[in-house]
């Protein structure tokens, strides 16, 4: 019989769109060759509202068990904004960062209590995001039995006391870069917790025709922004940087966006807003772009970029984030910028030097192959499991 592992995770489903609740279900559905995997999660599928959506029951999905818990209280955007505006505005006091923890969502308290009575069933517990209410608040509960997987990032939230159980106490943790992991321990001190570096592999399809996708959509010459479409995500200022790109460098070139919006698209000729897409698409459409083009300043991993340079299509990121920054030195097969006229630089000798292009092209696809392999990334997972088990 297998051992049992649980992951306790905000969302999850094949409904659920998100970087980190897909690398989760990843991991998961990867682990259900060694152990009996359980997934514990909300049935809230949108994180704006937190809404009960799924079906309180039992659920198999590939191989995994999803036990589903109902979201206590919805996220009140009023309240949310109010003690969140209080956060930007100055310390919260401990009762007040638990206030916050709890809009923050999503509120399970029964998964939590379902943790408790149930610990002593499953041999580790795997705490994926650092932000939201099931880990902060369950890591604390089984730390000899915890790997958090925290997807970290220098962002103001981690200035709250509440977080840093999520961080110190559990067995393990599995970053998923280099630049998370020297983040972390140089603002917690937990350098003895032992660690591995994960991510996620990334799988590209056999046949890709961005032939197709041009001429599906009837764009030839493109930028391509893959992801949600908000300002968390810088989508505002990168339709700036856009439109004055054009403004000074006239040209066919076009943005094309793909992706949910969740803030305003300009009305423009110059971009191409796509809304969802199908996997083929996607693909078609990443291969076909002269650039990938990432925005956000706050980054833990960037499965987009690690596809486009898989692609052999080179990236432009935000040089603000030392992740994707890292990705650029690393592989040499990126770009990034600080402000506007490094964008127009950076685009620009993308667009005018095909010759590196091509190079950043197979060191692109060189890096992914070395680092972002799944057979490595879930070895290196099972290590941390068995070493949990084995030191309780």
């Amino acid at each position: 019989m297998k051992e049992k592992i649980a992951f306790v995770i905000q969302r999850y489903g094949l409904e659920v769109n998100g970087g980190a609740e897909q690398e989760c279900r990843m991991y998961a559905e990867r682990l259900t060759a060694d152990y009996e995997v359980h997934v514990l999660t909300s049935r809230a599928i949108s994180y704006m509202t937190w809404k009960n959506e799924y079906p309180k029951k039992d659920q198999m999905i590939n191989g995994v068990l999803v036990k589903r818990f109902s979201v206590k209280e919805k996220r009140s955007r009023k309240k949310f904004d109010e003690i969140n505006g209080r956060f930007f505005n100055g310390r919260l006091e401990p009762f007040e960062e638990e206030e916050w923890l709890k809009e923050q969502g999503p509120y399970l308290p029964e998964l939590l209590k379902y943790i408790e009575e149930h610990r002593e069933e499953y041999k580790v517990f795997i705490f994926c995001t650092y932000l939201y209410y099931p880990t902060c608040m369950g890591v604390k509960l089984v730390p000899e039995k915890a790997i958090t997987i925290p997807m970290a990032h220098d962002e103001p939230f981690l200035k709250m006391d509440i977080f840093s159980d999520v961080f110190r106490a559990p067995k393990a943790i599995f970053y998923n870069t280099e630049e998370e992991r020297a983040f972390v321990e140089q603002k917690y001190g937990n350098e003895v917790i032992r660690n591995e570096i994960g991510g996620a592999g990334v799988t590209i399809p056999a046949k890709v025709e961005p032939k197709q996708f041009r001429e599906k959509y009837q764009v030839e010459d493109y930028l391509l922004y893959v992801g949600r479409i908000d300002e968390g995500k810088s989508c505002d200022v990168l339709f700036r940087y856009f439109e004055e790109y054009k403004k000074r460098n006239p040209s066919s070139l076009k943005l094309v966006l793909m992706g949910k919006s969740v803030i305003p698209v300009p009305e423009s000729e110059d971009i191409v807003n796509l809304g969802f897409v199908s996997e083929e698409d996607k693909y078609n459409g990443m291969a076909g772009a002269r650039m990938l083009v990432l925005p956000s300043r706050f980054e833990s991993l960037s499965i987009v970029v690690l596809e486009s340079l898989a692609l052999q299509v080179p990236v432009v990121v935000n040089g603000v984030c030392e992740v994707l920054k890292g990705h650029c030195k690393k592989s040499e097969a990126g770009l990034y910028y600080r402000n506007y006229f490094e964008f127009e630089g950076a685009v620009n000798y993308l667009l005018t030097h095909s010759e590196e292009r091509r190079q950043m092209g197979i060191n692109g696809a060189a890096y992914v192959e070395e680092r972002y392999q799944w057979e490595k990334i879930m070895e290196r997972l099972k290590i941390l499991i068995e070493y949990v088990k084995e030191e309780k």
